[in-house]
């Protein structure tokens, strides 16, 4: 018993890109850091200095059960009916990170998307676009900016292409209508680094989009897509850092002095003892997704069976997401897992003012929880409180897992906090090493 604490695919184009740059040689000798900027902290555009700690919080709950429509559109109203229909703006997710377009650089803020592949923003011309508190990209200022025609390779990657002029366009949807149609584009991306000099990446392929709607937030800048498709900002990055990234996520409690870190290359890392490592999946369905096999999870003594794949695939069972705060799981899990929780937390029992989670107590000094470990294949996890309960109330602390009846389950955000969490593509591996992160 623990006391509660409150709060792969590119590789002639990723090698002409390193010939041309400092910055892909830099980054694959020493590596690179970046900030990670959570939607609620200080530093975020998003931040709402009116809200407390705990609205906050309450609204990320909220985004993560909205969220769920991003990997199955049919699946948010299968996990908790009341949440789905709060009014939540942006569920893309829960990061942002600074980037520059162009020579020369143009600043924007995107929201850093482990679920998304392509690196979007807002360009001029934009007629129809929702609208958007920073000033929007323009690509005649840029020398570095290029259009693809409709028979270059890097058209072709992209599933929902289209041609128009002899210019390739693209066009995303998402799961709640909000959609970007524009320019299949390269241009010059520079990362502002943490421990160095700023690294750039010329000829990156880039969505400049010249159509948006849908609930995207107007202190938005577009999408960093850091999924694992062709065009995902880590997969272009590809050899120059080796196939590695990292990120070590700070607890909700640390954020206001404290951002997250998203690291490359050699600092992406992740070694020493306390490292446990599972195979990193992929699948032809879900070829965005980062995909893990869990097979249990323990509650003390007691361990409960995951089951088979939820992905459909039979390779791997659980997404795992950065920009999902709660864990989503199959329903008939759920019900054994809650219940084995149940049976061991050594507290009263109490309602979610917000009906969003099932699983509440009361926020006592005495509350105890039990010890929580996730078992994927080859790593066992070990879970501390900040990772499984969630205060949402002054006086009530909740299960920070949620039910679902679709087949989609995801591995959240709150599971991740001070972990560091590497991701080696080139070796299909997953690490996770118990870290403060508001050290690293």
């Amino acid at each position: 018993m623990a006391d509660f604490q409150s709060p792969l695919s590119c590789p002639l184009a990723v090698a002409l890109l390193c010939l041309s740059s400092f910055g892909c040689m830099y980054a694959h000798k020493v590596g690179f850091t970046v900030d990670l900027i959570h939607r609620d902290s200080p530093l975020s555009p998003f931040y709402n200095s009116e809200e407390t700690d705990l609205q906050r919080i309450n609204n990320a709950l909220r985004r993560s059960i909205s969220r769920v429509h991003h990997f199955d559109p049919a699946a948010a109203a299968s996990v908790s009916p009341k949440a789905a229909e709060s009014d939540v703006t942006s569920n893309r997710g829960e990061y942002l990170m600074s980037l520059s377009l162009g020579t020369p650089p143009f600043k924007i803020m995107g929201i850093a998307d482990t679920g998304s592949d392509l690196i979007w923003t807002q360009c001029k011309p934009c007629a129809r676009c929702y609208k958007q508190v920073d000033p929007l990209f323009d690509p005649k200022s840029s020398k570095t900016y290029r259009d693809f025609s409709c028979d270059a390779r890097k058209c072709r990657l992209l599933e929902q292409s289209t041609c128009s002029g002899n210019i390739c366009q693209y066009q995303y949807s998402y799961g709640d209508q909000s959609y970007t149609m524009g320019n299949v584009a390269s241009d010059t991306i520079t990362l502002d680094s943490t421990t160095g000099s700023p690294v750039s990446f010329p000829k990156t392929v880039i969505g400049c989009g010249h159509e948006n709607g849908g609930t995207f937030s107007e202190k938005g800048s577009g999408i960093v897509g850091l999924g694992a498709g062709p065009l995902s900002l880590i997969s272009q990055m590809g050899s120059s850092v080796g196939g590695k990234f990292s990120y070590c996520l700070v607890p909700f409690s640390s954020r206001t002095g404290n951002s997250s870190k998203l690291n490359f290359g050699s600092s992406a890392v992740v070694s020493g003892p306390g490292v446990q490592s599972t195979p990193l999946l992929s699948s032809e369905t879900m070829a965005t997704f980062y995909l893990l096999t869990l097979e249990a999870m323990s509650v003390g003594n007691e361990r409960i069976k995951f089951g088979d794949s939820s992905s459909g695939t039979g390779e791997g069972n659980i997404i795992i997401d950065s920009g999902t705060t709660l864990t989503i799981v199959p329903d008939d899990f759920f019900s054994d897992f809650s219940t084995a929780v149940g049976n061991q937390v050594h507290g009263q029992r109490a309602e979610d003012p917000s009906g969003t989670l099932s699983v509440c107590y009361s926020a006592t000094s005495d509350l105890k929880v039990p010890a929580i470990t996730a078992h994927f294949t080859g790593a066992d996890v070990k879970l501390k409180s900040i990772n499984t309960f969630i205060q949402v109330s002054d006086d009530v602390v909740c299960l920070a897992v949620a039910p679902t009846t679709s087949g989609i389950s995801i591995y959240g955000n709150v599971a991740q906090m001070n972990f560091l969490v590497g991701y080696n593509i080139q070796a299909k591996s997953l690490s996770f090493k118990p870290t403060d992160c508001t050290k690293k």
